[in-house]
């Protein structure tokens, strides 16, 4: 890896939102994730998707 290449940060962070695929249900983050990983949030069983900034 080339030093000028930064690294791909991981986790959820402030003012993230995900979205339930089954209910509908949004969750806001208020408080960064201490994790180094990938965190799953889940809702009626289901991993929650990460909903897209809009413009």
């Amino acid at each position: 890896m080339k030093a000028s290449q930064a690294k791909k940060k991981t986790g959820t962070k402030k003012g993230d939102k995900y979205e339930c695929g089954v209910c509908g249900l949004v969750v806001t983050i208020d408080k960064k994730c201490g994790c180094t990983g990938t965190c799953e949030i889940m809702c009626c069983e289901k991993p929650m998707k990460k909903v897209r900034k809009t413009k």
